[in-house]
């Protein structure tokens, strides 16, 4: 980032930094600037971690004088310390809570306009190579699904790949479990009945972050996955119908599964939004749901927009239908993506999945690393 196009001024008697740039104004407050210095005083240089505590900080700190010097920013604060702020990593940071371009909502016309060229990968490719694990992540942070071909047929065939990324999320039903119809089933899911979009397990805390679904055998009549784009479905409803989104981003149900040795129970609105107001998760389970008794105009409001909502993620036009072939893997993404089935019938044949998930915290470690990985042999090549 060339120096020469930025300007410096001091605003609020040095409170406040002004950028003036080509690409649009930034001001930054002092305070931030100071807690944040990249020196071996403030910063620790193994871990990274804050040396000084940020709350001792005078709340009228201020900055004394500021230079641009080599693709750096020169500061000197009135606590007399001295900063250099590298000004690409700054203005990094200063544009992090701006709104991520890295998503791609879609329909199902998106992809009948694309051929049907959904996001997949190779299991063997991906096991073997950082590059495409790498893209195999990227497609699923951007799309919120990626399809997987290739993985071995055995009961625990996806989980050497699911190692290459983090832990097996522990649960009730232990870690792979079995997705198939059962005699006296615990869940709808180990049924032949279709199932309606949703997002699995909102009644744990945390909420499992990515589904992996293995397909063993699918011979039986119907059974075809059903994926929906929850985040495009909440921006649909946002421009259509203001007042039913702001209902399903300020109610918050109740869910819960129980069973003879479980007793499962968490809350969180339908549609949740970051600090930044962009959807950041949705929650859709029609089995579990449990919304209190609130007031009656406030529960009106409520399933006026919900029902909005619903036939919205059950349209054609966001629906896109794929059915799994053995030795293919969907991983899902469960903050965004809804994901449901048709009906079967074991006259067919049969159906067996195997299901495991995954946190979003070791999935997003994995990726960022393979992505910084990726910057530093491009770097140094």
């Amino acid at each position: 980032m060339p120096s020469a196009n930025i300007a410096l001024s001091l605003l609020n008697q040095g409170q406040q930094l002004h950028l003036t740039r080509t690409e649009g104004d930034v001001i930054f407050d002092a305070l931030w600037l100071r807690e944040r210095a990249p020196d071996a005083d403030t910063l620790d240089a193994l871990t990274g971690q804050r040396l000084i505590e940020a709350a001792e900080l005078p709340l009228n700190l201020s900055i004394t004088d500021a230079t641009l010097e080599s693709g750096a920013l020169k500061l000197v604060f009135s606590d007399d310390h001295h900063a250099r702020f590298p000004l690409t990593a700054l203005m990094t940071e200063a544009t992090a809570h701006e709104v991520r371009d890295d998503l791609t909502l879609w329909t199902s016309e998106s992809w009948a306009a694309s051929h049907d060229i959904i996001p997949s990968t190779d299991f063997a490719t991906a096991l073997d190579d950082d590059d495409a694990l790498l893209d195999m992540l990227d497609q699923l942070s951007r799309f919120g699904f990626v399809r997987v071909s290739g993985v071995p047929g055995t009961e625990d065939g996806m989980k050497a790949l699911i190692h290459r990324i983090g832990p097996v999320r522990q649960t009730n039903w232990g870690g792979i479990a079995d997705v198939k119809s059962v005699a006296n089933a615990y869940d709808l899911t180990m049924t032949q009945r279709g199932l309606e979009p949703h997002t699995d397990n909102p009644y744990r805390d945390p909420i499992p972050g990515y589904i992996w679904l293995h397909c063993l055998c699918n011979a039986a009549s119907g059974g075809d996955s059903r994926l929906v784009d929850g985040f495009n479905a909440a921006e649909q409803l946002r421009r259509q119908d203001p007042e039913a989104f702001a209902s399903l981003t300020e109610v918050t149900p109740g869910f819960r599964y129980h069973d003879a040795t479980t007793r499962l129970e968490s809350e969180g609105p339908l549609i949740e939004l970051d600090s930044r107001g962009c959807v950041k998760r949705v929650r859709f389970s029609n089995r579990t749901e449990r919304v209190p008794a609130l007031a009656s105009e406030t529960l009106r409001r409520y399933y006026a927009a919900r029902q909005a909502f619903y036939r919205l993620i059950t349209s054609d036009a966001l629906t896109l239908h794929l059915k799994l072939e053995p030795g293919q893997m969907l991983i899902m993404d469960n903050y965004r993506l809804f994901h449901g089935r048709s009906a079967f019938q074991l006259e067919g044949g049969t159906r067996h999945m195997r299901q495991g998930y995954v946190d979003r915290d070791s999935t997003a470690s994995r990726h960022l690393l393979l992505r910084d990985l990726r910057h530093t042999q491009k770097a140094t090549a």
